[in-house]
């Protein structure tokens, strides 16, 4: 799974994503946007481009904990997962 930011110091979250569903062996690899952008504009076009949740950060550090030990339950734990590649 990859946690992803919209906002990087250096590249673009959103093309980040775009190379990742690009790549055959990188594609069924679920990524998570999480990131404290949240304009309809970024969650659309972060779908368009295969993302497979959205996630609106939290500002306070135990919310933020909370919905990352959600995230890694879900996806680590409770879903089935393709193998890669």
């Amino acid at each position: 799974m990859i946690l992803l930011d919209l906002n990087l110091p250096k590249v673009d979250g959103r093309e980040v994503l775009e190379k990742i569903k690009a790549d055959p062996k990188l594609r069924r690899i679920p990524v998570v946007v999480l990131t404290v952008v949240t304009s309809e504009e970024d969650i659309v076009r972060s779908y368009d481009l295969g993302v497979n949740t959205f996630i609106s950060k939290p500002v306070g550090f135990q919310e933020f904990i909370k919905v990352v030990t959600t995230i890694k339950e879900y996806w680590l734990i409770i879903a089935t997962l393709p193998p890669l590649g």
